[in-house]
């Protein structure tokens, strides 16, 4: 995702701690966008450190095909406990099993590839998929299908399987998006396998947020038709929009539930692919032809696991929800400022993200604006990376009021110098 012809040198970080980067030279910036996306608790946070330094010492890696080990077990017992903490009594059955990969874009491939493996081996033939437009879900083949067709993956088109997209809910436009989808399962619904969909926040199109309610009215006419529902909680889960969960918000619990970024509070690559019974049930079978074929070389690496384990025991020590909603608090107030600028469209708030859209004649992600402010933004000590002409603040939870503060006035200030150039142009 980095033109490197223009984008200049590559910053060298030497050390990290809390909410900043220290570089090379000594430096500090802040870390504005949790390293993307994936940084909860702040870096280094000394619990999931010594986690990792205890575990290098006794176990770093063991094939997981026959094989278990006590960081994956005790992983498993904590991730299912707070899914079943968080879900439930939600619509929905319950979310028992979990495949572990390495990524975000590997827990959408295992949905995908359980969900339509659910189907045949129920004896259906389902081989359509539907997803929400707009959507990003990853970089692997599969992935890239499920998400929305952009400059991302326009190279790659030809080889993509095919995907229907419902169109994004906007506000003011929901009923639309209703209506699409009525449509598709009146006559489609006994073919399509799965729904694809980032529960309230669609990142990569641009921090794009749309009405719970609206989510959950969409899974319940799945639901009717014996559609599987993937939700995407790689960027929205643990916290992002002020629930542990977003699906939660909307009130129901997914079939397929896919983790990763925070999942290990931004240590380690990890996945997490987490399935109902009834999923897992459907590749449980004395014909080996019929069990999941899927595998990655580190699945349920004993290092990933201690640092996800030690990571959601933080939320039980520490008081990390309080901490999202004083970041709500902070960027909400600093929405108003922000919402009375002319040279600012849409201003957005859910939980710890903060978003607004610059006018530009370029929107979207090809827009210039988005590496002049990130320029501006590193050579004053903050770190934001526009998405095109979408800026974003999404802060690791244990970020100070006084570097948020430092945040808002620097992007301020950028967008002034920026506004001052394009006047002076025209002059």
């Amino acid at each position: 995702m980095t033109q490197h012809k223009i984008c200049g040198p590559a910053l060298h970080v030497d050390s990290a701690a809390g909410a900043r980067l220290k570089l090379r030279g000594g430096q500090e910036i802040i870390d504005g966008i949790s390293s993307w996306w994936v940084n909860t608790h702040g870096h280094c946070h000394p619990k999931i450190v010594e986690a990792v330094r205890a575990q290098a010492g006794k176990l770093e890696q063991v094939i997981f095909a026959g094989f278990t080990h006590d960081p994956a077990e005790k992983l498993t017992r904590k991730l299912l406990s707070t899914v079943h903490g968080t879900f439930e009594g939600k619509d929905g059955s319950a979310l028992d099993y979990v495949f572990y990969s390495d990524s975000g874009s590997t827990a959408i491939e295992v949905a995908l590839k359980m969900a339509i493996g659910f189907h045949e081996n129920a004896g259906e033939q389902r081989h359509k998929v539907i997803a929400l437009e707009g959507g990003y879900h990853g970089d692997t083949f599969g992935a890239m299908a499920a998400g929305s067709r952009s400059v991302f993956n326009v190279l790659y088109e030809p080889f993509l399987f095919d995907v229907k997209h419902v169109p994004f809910p906007k506000t003011g436009e929901e009923m639309r998006s209703l209506a699409w989808l009525d449509k598709w399962l009146k006559k489609f619904g006994s073919q399509t396998a799965a729904f694809v969909f980032e529960p309230l926040v669609q990142g990569a199109a641009g921090m794009r947020v749309y009405s719970p309610k609206v989510l959950g009215k969409m899974a319940q006419m799945c639901r009717e038709h014996g559609v599987l529902l993937i939700a995407d909680e790689v960027m929205t889960g643990f916290g992002r929009t002020g629930s542990m969960f977003a699906c939660e918000q909307a009130d129901f619990t997914p079939d397929l539930l896919c983790l990763s970024k925070g999942l290990t509070g931004g240590f380690l690559p990890m996945g997490a692919t987490l399935a109902t019974e009834e999923i897992y049930k459907a590749f449980y079978h004395d014909e080996k032809a019929k069990q999941f074929f899927h595998s990655t070389s580190f699945t349920g690496n004993p290092l990933a696991c201690v640092a996800a384990l030690a990571s959601l025991e933080i939320w039980d020590e520490e008081p990390v929800m309080e901490q999202i909603a004083a970041i709500e608090a902070s960027h909400l107030k600093a929405a108003g400022w922000y919402s009375a600028r002319p040279d600012v469209m849409d201003v957005r708030v859910k939980g710890s993200i903060f978003a607004i859209d610059v006018r530009d004649d370029v929107n979207g992600y090809l827009s210039s604006i988005g590496h002049e402010i990130y320029d501006f933004m590193l050579a004053n000590g903050v770190l934001l990376r526009p998405i095109g002409n979408t800026v974003y603040i999404l802060p690791p939870y244990c970020i100070d009021q006084q570097d948020l503060e430092c945040i808002y006035e620097t992007l301020w200030r950028s967008l002034d110098s920026f506004r001052n150039d394009c006047f002076q142009q025209a002059a």
